[in-house]
């Protein structure tokens, strides 16, 4: 039973999150020939200001290269 949990911060729209999961699915179809009824894909979405980056909170990163 292959697990898979991606962790992301927040602004996925459902049709990239619907496409990670069929190509993440596909992928363990393909080059470990699993079942894609056993695969299981969680996927967590992390606020910006609980995620560091760089040294930073990824909000304030990313705030930092829009203002350069």
């Amino acid at each position: 039973m292959p697990y898979i949990n991606l962790q992301i911060t927040t602004g996925a729209s459902r049709e990239a999150k619907k496409a990670l999961v069929a190509e993440f699915t596909q992928s363990l179809v393909k080059h470990l020939g699993k079942k894609p009824e056993h695969i299981h894909i969680v996927i967590d979405e992390v606020v910006e200001e609980n995620w560091g980056y760089a040294g930073m909170l990824t909000d304030e990163y990313r705030k930092a290269q829009a203002g350069s």
